[in-house]
């Protein structure tokens, strides 16, 4: 674009990043009975799809949700970083176990509510 403003895949990844930076659900595919993709698990997945073609600038977006998202946004942020920094993941997981900050978790039909630090303590025993 001639140095004028963004590339579309920025411009995408930042409405994407910001999204789940304000996450108030965790969900990684459809739920209810209607089987809905809910705005912020397309979010999650466009954030996903991007890993492959710009981890640089994905890896960065992830630490900004890290640092500034909801929880629900910074447990989507650590998810993300098993795919690009395993390492980084752990430790994210690790300083994330004690929050006890609440969002609500959908997993198909059923919606549940969960601390921060329980799903947290989670992800690590599974790695």
């Amino acid at each position: 674009m001639f140095g004028f403003g963004k590339e579309k895949w920025e411009r995408e990844l930042g409405a994407a990043v910001d999204t789940l930076v304000a996450a108030d659900t965790l969900a990684f595919g459809v739920v209810g009975f209607a089987g809905t993709l809910l705005p912020v698990t397309e979010a999650y997945e466009r954030v996903s799809a991007a890993l492959d073609d710009h981890p640089e600038e994905v890896r960065r977006q992830l630490d900004r949700v890290l640092a500034d998202g909801t929880p629900a946004g910074r447990a989507y942020a650590a998810t993300l970083l098993e795919r690009v920094d395993p390492e980084a993941a752990r430790a994210a997981w690790t300083s994330l176990r004690d929050d006890p900050s609440e969002f609500t978790t959908f997993v198909g039909c059923v919606m549940d509510r969960e601390t921060l630090g329980t799903y947290a303590s989670r992800r690590l025993a599974a790695a």
